[in-house]
């Protein structure tokens, strides 16, 4: 991959709730392309409860190399702020840039998302949103379905979002897996077969919704790697390139 990228560091996006933090992203430009280009909106992963924006900078680098102006938000995180303020933020993150497309030199019809664990929860989300008109949306290693009582293949329990335990109510509106649905954006799953964090059947049963609805899907599976697996260089530019080439097909 070749280019330069600029890294607008600390950009304020929006404000929390009602308490007035401000909320801030990392904004990645390629300088040797013509605008307007195509944005991709880069969710941080980190259990809903760690983690930053600065995460997925070899991501924003990479990506941005090859003409994409990526966009990673920081969000609140819990248990400082209950669900939703997690969707929220970054739903605000991606509202922004359509906002401010013509001063970030963003085309605003051609926004993807990319998400890694949480954040790939997270992009789902966002996906399967119809009125957001994503392009696209590639979610690495994502939890799927958030279950409310017992494990079922490939759930993670809803506590992880709720530390009341959540609700029947709360899984539904949480699970991308529960949410598929013709009008998603065509999707890409990355995944490692190690994961013992988030399980692998996860982005099993997410294509397989997916592909039941007639959305154009991939998935690729890692043998054997564990749960971010793609922080080591080597895969992660592997991963990368993969980001960039499914990216080029519907962007």
């Amino acid at each position: 991959m070749a280019g330069r990228v600029t890294i607008d560091e600390g950009v304020v996006y929006g404000q929390a709730g009602g308490d007035g933090r401000e909320l801030r992203c990392d904004v990645y430009r390629p300088e040797d392309h013509d605008g307007p280009l195509p944005g991709v909106l880069l969710i941080h992963g980190g259990g809903w409860r760690q983690g930053d924006r600065t995460q997925l900078r070899g991501y924003g680098v990479l990506i941005g190399r090859e003409g994409y102006v990526c966009v990673a938000p920081e969000y609140r995180l819990v248990p400082e702020s209950p669900w939703p303020a997690q969707i929220d933020d970054v739903r605000a993150a991606l509202q922004w840039m359509r906002d401010h497309a013509d001063r970030l030199g963003i085309d605003p019809t051609r926004i993807a998302v990319e998400g890694n664990s949480a954040g790939a929860h997270l992009a789902l989300l966002l996906a399967a949103d119809e009125s957001l008109q994503l392009g696209a949306c590639i979610a690495v290693y994502p939890p799927t379905h958030l279950v409310f009582g017992e494990h079922v293949d490939g759930s993670v329990p809803l506590i992880a979002i709720a530390d009341d335990g959540g609700s029947l109510e709360l899984e539904r509106e949480v699970s991308p897996l529960l949410l598929a649905s013709p009008s998603f954006p065509p999707t890409k799953l990355i995944h490692g077969s190690g994961d013992d964090v988030v399980p692998v059947a996860a982005s099993f049963r997410m294509y397989e919704a997916l592909h039941a609805h007639g959305v154009p899907v991939d998935l690729h599976i890692y043998a054997e790697q564990p749960h971010a697996f793609d922080a080591e260089p080597l895969y992660g530019r592997a991963t990368a390139r993969e980001m960039v080439h499914f990216l080029g097909r519907y962007l």
